[in-house]
């Protein structure tokens, strides 16, 4: 069960506050001693705890191109402060808890909570701070996903196209017969594999093509993601069954660059970030070509990141502007089916779907969510008027270590909310 190991990895883990980065001295010098150095080539950044420094840092670590964030100022995010820390909940194991305990259990870098669209809570652990970037892991996939649907509004993606329409390198790979609204629901049939714990797992070889791991002495695979999608094979059918997996976010990051004749980073910044008046520049981390990584390369701060988030709340309007047609909200918003998601067997989220790159929970609020690994998310509750963006290193890559105590966490703050008016 999910729960009985998110108990015994926490037993066998150092606490939140006893893996803090500052405390332990990570990186701090000029230069830092040799046993508190984080490096890119050894590996060593992808450790716990050492990953607790290297996820609010990541800039430092690997190559990034921004995401600009426009000429005009920053949009306003009202302040109405409340201390929601002993807001109460019972994680899925049973035990009582409250928001701030679910702060430290899930190894949280930084939350961010907005209640009909006022910040209502910021808090940062760790080296994080207001205006630093912190890697999104995979809820960059839903900004991705939330391009390509803007693509498709506007008519320059076919969802029913095939892939090759717009990749056309892309044949001969198990992409070769795939539709685009496969790719962007996962529900493409590939041989790739995509599990954390297994270090012969495909997703190594993606990080080393995406830039995100050292590239070991006599290594033959793909170098940079490209290369890496036209390698992969086909197992099964296409459209039968949701499975997670990154390369179908790569692969639909290709279509949207193809079908506007721009990079992601200058997409993101044309559409999304300058319009939606965001505080910082955001970032991706690039291949060895210059690439950006679609499916899991973005940095962003907490605050712009809830913006983003208020942004998908409001039907895609914020910053006194429609940023993102509301077509495209509420085709995220209906998901996908149910039925195709349950074999995937995510316990943790009963009753759930994945649409156009967002996870939609069907869930008595209506929520959706942008979800990334050790704990990086966007959780947006429509019937709570309620945004949460919260950013974390935990010790566990999967979702499944962080939802027993999140997840609960979310749902209690957003009836406090709704029974406070």
């Amino acid at each position: 069960m999910d729960v009985r190991r998110s108990r015994r990895q926490r037993a066998q883990n150092p606490t939140a506050a006893e893996s803090d980065p500052k405390e332990l001295g990570w990186m701090q010098g000029f230069p830092p001693p040799q046993d508190k150095r984080i490096t890119f080539h050894d590996g060593s950044f992808r450790s716990f705890p050492e990953l607790r420094w290297a996820w609010s840092n990541i800039r430092q670590l690997v190559p990034t191109v921004n995401v600009w964030r426009g000429a005009g100022p920053a949009s306003v995010l009202p302040r109405e402060d409340h201390d929601i820390g002993a807001s109460a909940s019972v994680t899925m194991d049973g035990r009582p808890q409250t928001f701030a305990r679910m702060l430290e259990d899930s190894y949280a870098d930084g939350i961010a909570v907005l209640h009909r669209g006022k910040l209502i809570y910021e808090r940062y652990f760790g080296t994080l701070k207001p205006h630093k970037p912190h890697i999104a892991m995979s809820v960059t996939k839903s900004f991705t996903g939330t391009l390509a649907g803007m693509l498709i509004a506007e008519g320059k993606i076919d969802p029913q196209a095939p892939v090759i329409d717009y990749v056309p390198e892309l044949k001969a790979s198990a992409f070769g017969d795939a539709r685009v609204h496969e790719v962007m629901d996962m529900t493409t049939g590939l041989k790739y594999t995509e599990v954390y714990t297994d270090k012969n797992s495909d997703v190594w070889g993606l990080r080393r093509a995406n830039g995100m791991a050292p590239i070991p002495a006599g290594y033959e695979g793909a170098t940079n993601i490209f290369d890496f999608l036209c390698a992969q094979q086909k197992q099964g059918e296409h459209g039968k069954a949701f499975a997670y997996k990154t390369v179908n976010t790569d692969v639909l990051a290709f279509i949207v660059r193809r079908a506007s004749g721009m990079t992601l980073s200058d997409l993101l910044s044309e559409r999304i970030w300058a319009p939606m008046g965001a505080e910082e520049d955001a970032h991706y981390h690039v291949d060895r070509i210059g690439t950006e990584s679609g499916g899991g390369g973005l940095s962003t701060t907490l605050r712009d990141l809830a913006r983003f988030g208020e942004t998908i709340r409001n039907h895609g309007r914020f910053n006194g502007r429609q940023i993102v047609p509301s077509s495209v909200i509420e085709d995220i918003a209906r998901g996908g089916d149910p039925e195709t998601f349950k074999p995937a067997g995510y316990t943790t989220l009963p009753g759930a779907s994945y649409r156009n790159q967002w996870w939609v929970t069907h869930n008595a609020h209506g929520a959706s969510m942008a979800r990334g690994v050790h704990g990086q998310g966007i959780y947006i509750d429509p019937k709570a008027e309620m945004v949460i963006a919260r950013y974390a290193s935990h010790h566990a890559a999967g979702n499944a270590a962080n939802d027993p105590v999140t997840l609960p966490a979310y749902m209690a703050l957003a009836k406090d909310l709704m029974a406070g008016g």
